[in-house]
């Protein structure tokens, strides 16, 4: 199993300020955007998850920022498996500016699988063992955690 691309993405004008400086809190939406697409090329679809009566619910993100994107700017959004254990799930995130390469953002956001009926924590393994075996070979290739 090979991870898939980085995520890219243009600035838009909408997500800045008056300095055309992205607004911190679109970070975290870009990192679900970049998990989204991840999960996708890797071959997991959220609706057949969803479908399946599981959900995935985030229970923490973190962010840290180094340098500001801008109005304009391409993105390039790096997304990492590092934990999977069948019920929690967990990500970083490295986003960079794609002409310089640098560093803008590196982020982690931490999920659990819950039944959609319980809102309880479910092991995926149970439910769907193919997606469980899609990302356990991801994190095996990151060298994440289990």
């Amino acid at each position: 199993m090979r991870c898939p691309e980085p995520y890219v993405r243009r600035v838009n004008y909408y997500e800045t300020d008056k300095m055309a400086i992205v607004h911190h809190s679109n970070y975290i939406r870009w990192f679900e955007e970049a998990r989204e697409d991840f999960v996708r090329k890797a071959g997991i679809d959220y609706e057949q998850i969803e479908a399946n009566g599981i959900l995935m619910a985030v229970v923490g993100v973190s962010c840290e920022y180094k340098y500001s994107a801008r109005y304009g700017d391409i993105v390039v959004i790096e997304t990492r498996p590092v934990l999977f254990n069948g019920v929690r799930l967990n990500f970083e995130y490295i986003v960079r500016e794609q002409e310089s390469g640098r560093v803008l953002v590196t982020g982690k956001s931490s999920h659990c699988f819950l039944g959609e009926d319980t809102r309880r924590p479910l092991n995926l393994e149970r439910r769907m063992p193919e997606y469980c075996k899609i990302l356990t070979g991801l994190l095996a290739e990151t060298g994440g955690d289990k």
